[in-house]
C-alpha cells in the first residue's frame, strides 16, 4: 500500500463524521419545525414524522441538497419530546418569569426548548454544551433579535435541571 493509500483513506472518516454532524444538524431542525407544526396542526407526532421523513428531511438551498436529516436522530427527538413533554414544560417554566409561562412564549421557542428538552432527557451520550450550541444555531435562523440570547440562557438552566452533574465519589481507600 502506498501513502498516497492511507492519505486518502484517513480524509474519509473526517468527512464522514462532518456528513453525520450535518445530518443530526439537519434533524434537529426539523425536529424543531415537526413540534412547531403538531402544535398549530393538532396532528399526532407519527403523522408529523412520516410527512417529515417523506418531504422534508433534506436541508436545500437554492435546490442543491447540503444535507439529509439523520432518521432516527429526528424521530429520538420527536418520541422523546412527546413523551416527556410535561417534564420539559416544566423545566422550562421554572426558568421562566412567574409572569411569562411557556405557553405565552412564542411557539416556535416552545418547539425548540421541547426538542433540545428531548435530547437532555433521552440521548444521555449527547454533551450537554452540544445540545445547547445546536439549538442556539436554531434559533438564530429563526430569530434576529434577542430570542438566541433568551434562549441560550433556558437551554443552559434546562440542562443543569434535566441533566444534573452526578457528583463523583471519592477514590476509596487503600
Amino acid at each position: 500500500m502506498s501513502d498516497d493509500d492511507t492519505s486518502v483513506r484517513n480524509t474519509d472518516a473526517p468527512r464522514r463524521q462532518d456528513v453525520s454532524r450535518r445530518a443530526r444538524s439537519v434533524a434537529r431542525l426539523n425536529g424543531v419545525q415537526a413540534l412547531y407544526q403538531m402544535e398549530m396542526t393538532g396532528a399526532s407526532w407519527r403523522t408529523i414524522a412520516t410527512e417529515f421523513q417523506a418531504h422534508r428531511a433534506v436541508q436545500e438551498i437554492d435546490d442543491e441538497e447540503i444535507a439529509k436529516a439523520d432518521r432516527k436522530h429526528f424521530r429520538k427527538v420527536l418520541e422523546g419530546a412527546v413523551e416527556e413533554q410535561t417534564r420539559i414544560d416544566r423545566a422550562v417554566d421554572a426558568v421562566l418569569k412567574s409572569d411569562w409561562p411557556l405557553k405565552r412564549i412564542d411557539p416556535t421557542l416552545r418547539a425548540l426548548f421541547r426538542a433540545a428538552g428531548s435530547e437532555f432527557l433521552t440521548m444521555p451520550k449527547v454533551p450537554p454544551k452540544v445540545i445547547i450550541n445546536e439549538y442556539i444555531e436554531i434559533a438564530k435562523a429563526f430569530f434576529e433579535g434577542e430570542e438566541a440570547r433568551f434562549a441560550n440562557a433556558v437551554l443552559d438552566a434546562m440542562a443543569r435541571e434535566l441533566r444534573p452533574v452526578e457528583p463523583t465519589e471519592p477514590p476509596a481507600p487503600t
